[in-house]
């Protein structure tokens, strides 16, 4: 904790030797995208995108899950993305996993045992599948569900907004980006 009341200490100074304008961002909010991550620590969507104070509108949540939106029952999420939408008026929106999730690993998991497949014992079955597809594939499910906010919607089909879908390797520090005609990941 010492280390981060440190960092915390000194980023008037650092802030200033980079020549960051914090007085501005009292004034003006207007990020130039919005960032939905999962909340994993080893992914850090400033450092990746070498996002500046204010460039960047985070929306972090566990497996950077994007619950279906519920008029009835809105979310910390759903009025965070309805937020950044409609009032901060964000013209792209990415959505980004990163490999060793754990929510997929789960997933995978969990589909194991409702095949009837265990775990246990020395005949333990393996995790079967592709880690990487099934983390791709938990991207495309988000960005799914967030192209059916209703915020978001007329903005899509206006093109005044745009989604994108990347993925982080962890392990190699690369970022890839899902390109639809391709139906792939590749790097950005």
């Amino acid at each position: 904790m010492q280390y981060l009341i440190d960092q915390a200490r000194v980023f008037r100074a650092r802030a200033a030797a980079q020549a960051l304008h914090l007085g501005g961002l009292a004034r003006y909010h207007r990020p130039r995208a919005m960032f939905i991550a999962c909340s994993d620590a080893r992914l850090v969507p400033a450092l990746l995108t070498v996002a500046q104070p204010g460039d960047l509108f985070e929306l972090r949540t566990y497996g950077g899950v994007i619950p279906p939106y519920d008029a009835t029952t809105p979310t910390g999420e759903s009025r965070t993305i309805e937020y950044a939408v409609n009032d901060l008026g964000v013209s792209d929106i990415i959505v980004c996993g990163h490999s060793h999730c754990d929510v997929v690993t789960s997933e995978m998991h969990d589909n194991l045992a409702v095949s009837g497949i265990t775990e246990s014992g020395d005949d333990a079955a393996p995790l079967t599948g592709d880690l990487t597809a099934a983390g791709h594939w938990h991207v495309l499910a988000q960005v799914d569900a967030l192209s059916n906010y209703p915020c978001v919607v007329p903005r899509l089909a206006d093109r005044s907004l745009r989604l994108h879908a990347w993925f982080h390797e962890i392990e190699t520090g690369a970022t890839l980006a899902h390109h639809p005609r391709a139906s792939t990941f590749l790097p950005l």
